[in-house]
């Protein structure tokens, strides 16, 4: 290559880095600015009486709650979404995507599908007489349906002020707090069932495929000795350990410090947890990636629980100084997943709330 080539590639190279640089740091203030942008277009389709059932006080106790029960047997805040106007539905899918990554929006989305698959296959077992009538009635006034979700949008969304929404109903929980530019987004709860279809033509849809097998991969990558260390001699939790009904939290490290791992089971251990980071929009998600890469991975401990094959019941945890991430497949002999990502500190908001208010007592 001719020398004023070489260096008119070095100036071109440098000029993208140097943006690339640049557009970084800039992009978490845009990204807040589209999200706040999408709620206010969102809440400019509702009627005055949709807005009622939609906003909040941002202090209301209802917003650090969270479960991910039917909505049969556990009511949520909020507007449904299947009263919501095509409209409406448009400018809030505008929201998770603002929100979400492409993968985060997916699953989400197909979460909610996936529960009118579940009504199919449940009115199929009945007709096939594999049911009986009581058991049916009893699973539909649990009320799983694509439209069975509600949307709550806490505080009004500001510069200054915090504000916030939470979007839930049978195997989600999905909430953001919002302060200034700061935003966090956990607890983050996603479930499945079936975790895989096992009959009619979605026979073989897996909506939390990655996560059952990246964990799979990298248990089964250990070395025996590792194994021996990874895996908990207890039986299979029938459901997260973090659950909402639950007041136990875990706060201790079970389980393999990845201190142990060599370079490619640490490489797989990351490809896992990002599997769950990554559900978020492009700065938030490197936000948290470089959060934990700066306390480091051989400060992440992983543990499992159970079979080590599918459709069979296993668990695992994730525990890192600043996060937590929680697997949990026992129901329907291993084919209904749990799972959850929490940051540690800033479920709701909280880290940030807590900086918000020091700062504004401050400037009093």
């Amino acid at each position: 290559m001719p020398s004023n080539q070489v260096h008119r590639f070095r100036f071109a190279r440098s000029l993208f880095f140097l943006l690339l640089a640049f557009f970084a740091v800039k992009l978490p203030a845009q990204s807040i600015e589209r999200l706040t942008l999408a709620v206010n277009q969102f809440v400019g389709t509702l009627s005055a009486d949709e807005v009622r059932q939609t906003n909040f006080p941002f202090t209301d106790s209802l917003r650090i709650k969270w479960t991910n029960l039917p909505v049969g047997m556990v009511p949520r805040p909020g507007i449904r979404f299947g009263s919501l106007s095509d409209k409406s539905r448009l400018a809030f899918h505008r929201i998770l995507v603002e929100f979400l990554s492409s993968q985060g929006y997916l699953k989400i989305t197909s979460i909610m599908q996936l529960d009118d698959i579940l009504n199919v296959l449940i009115q199929q077992a009945y007709d096939k007489g594999e049911m009986k009538a009581d058991v049916l009635k009893n699973l539909q006034d649990l009320k799983w349906e694509h439209g069975n979700y509600y949307l709550a949008i806490w505080g009004k969304p500001s510069e200054k002020e915090p504000w916030g929404i939470s979007f839930g109903g049978h195997h989600i929980a999905l909430s953001f707090t919002a302060v200034g530019n700061a935003l966090a987004v956990t607890p983050l709860f996603i479930g499945t069932d079936p975790a895989e279809v096992k009959s009619n033509k979605y026979a073989g849809w897996r909506v939390l495929s990655k996560e059952e097998d990246y964990g799979f991969s990298l248990i089964n990558f250990l070395s025996e000795s590792q194994r021996k260390t990874a895996i908990l001699k207890q039986e299979v939790p029938h459901d997260i350990i973090t659950n909402p009904k639950s007041s136990q939290r875990i706060t201790s490290y079970y389980g393999i410090s990845a201190k142990q791992f060599n370079a490619d089971q640490k490489a797989i251990l990351k490809i896992l947890i990002e599997e769950y980071v990554h559900n978020f929009e492009h700065a938030k998600a490197h936000r948290l990636m470089d959060m934990i890469d700066k306390s480091g991975m051989d400060n992440i401990y992983f543990a499992w629980v159970g079979s080590l094959e599918r459709d069979k019941p296993h668990y695992y945890i994730i525990n890192g100084p600043d996060f937590l991430v929680e697997y949990d497949n026992f129901q329907g002999n291993g084919n209904h997943v749990h799972a959850i990502l929490r940051e540690k500190g800033n479920d709701f908001g909280e880290d940030i709330l807590k900086n918000h208010y020091l700062s504004y007592e401050h400037k009093k």
